[in-house]
């Protein structure tokens, strides 16, 4: 297997790349012409570049571009197509290209790919390969979060619609309409020898820096060997309303020794009933589950001057 440096290089001279793109993002059916044609006239040379139409043949069509044995896999989606091509992609000699066409793109931000496709192609063209760490939820990887409670009740019950109507908009607008009727969680958090236990209807285990397109704190990241652990709001609905409200506007300013995080290398999470479960914004299952990391599992094309560990 190559290093970072030789794979970069060999981007940068051969410029072996495949694209996918799923039209069913927010913004993928718009933007894949435009995806096409900067990767082209960016000296690119597609192995295999066309849109994905059927949500359910996006692993099928990622698993087959990456056989295409391209040095630069361009993945353009939201964070569960880039959430895909990361499991794939974990521990290969190819490298994984952003182009942020969802609602939030969680993953996108964290590892500071712009959102404009102009500049993101940039980074394609004038960046480096580093590796950042993935989670691992049983033998599953993921790129963001694990979501335990009410936004398991949102990613199954948000319309596909309303999410390209409304952008990232789309989750609040579901969650006010799910949470009349949500009980809270006990939840209980065994890391580092510690038991914690929170009363929440929200629960959030991030490998990542960002969540609803926001920052989780001023030094989260995806390359920094920690999972962040932390409940939104307490028992009561309103206090979910106001810590949602309050997190969206202060996570720049917090850091990950504040209350309520716990910043862990792995943590095994039980509630006191079987709560539903949603990986990076696909159903996983229910709880209790084990969370890990998988270090430097994922290599990706960054800014030349991206950090990487």
């Amino acid at each position: 297997m190559r290093t970072k440096q030789e794979l970069g290089a060999a981007i940068r001279r051969e410029r072996r790349a495949a694209l996918v793109v799923n039209a069913h993002s927010r913004r993928g059916r718009q933007l894949y012409e435009g995806a096409r044609s900067r990767l082209l006239a960016a000296g690119f040379s597609l192995l295999g570049a066309d849109p994905v139409d059927r949500p359910g043949e996006l692993e099928q069509r990622l698993a087959a571009a990456a056989d295409l044995r391209p040095d630069l896999l361009v993945a353009g989606g939201g964070d569960g197509t880039i959430g895909t091509a990361a499991r794939l992609l974990a521990h290969r000699d190819i490298a994984l290209g952003l182009l942020p066409l969802g609602t939030t793109n969680n993953f996108a931000r964290t590892v500071g790919i712009p959102l404009d496709l102009d500049a993101a192609v940039g980074i394609l063209t004038g960046g480096k390969v580093i590796d950042v760490d993935l989670g691992l939820v049983g033998n599953m990887r993921f790129t963001n979060h694990i979501g335990v409670g009410l936004s398991a009740d949102v990613m199954l019950r948000t319309p596909p619609r309303l999410k390209r109507a409304a952008g990232r908009l789309a989750y609040p607008l579901t969650a006010l309409a799910l949470l009349t009727r949500h009980r809270p969680l006990r939840v209980t958090v065994r890391a580092e020898a510690r038991t914690h236990e929170f009363v929440t209807h929200q629960l959030y285990v991030a490998n990542g820096g960002h969540q609803a397109g926001r920052p989780i704190t001023a030094d989260a990241n995806a390359d920094d060997r920690l999972l962040v652990a932390y409940p939104v709001g307490g028992p009561a609905r309103r206090g979910l309303l106001r810590d949602t409200a309050r997190n969206a506007a202060t996570g720049h300013r917090r850091t990950l020794g504040d209350h309520p995080f716990l910043a862990v290398r792995q943590l095994w999470l039980e509630t006191d009933r079987p709560a539903p479960v949603e990986v990076d914004g696909e159903l996983y299952g229910e709880t209790p589950i084990r969370i890990g990391l998988d270090p430097n599992a994922l290599r990706i094309m960054a800014a030349a001057d991206s950090p990487d560990r």
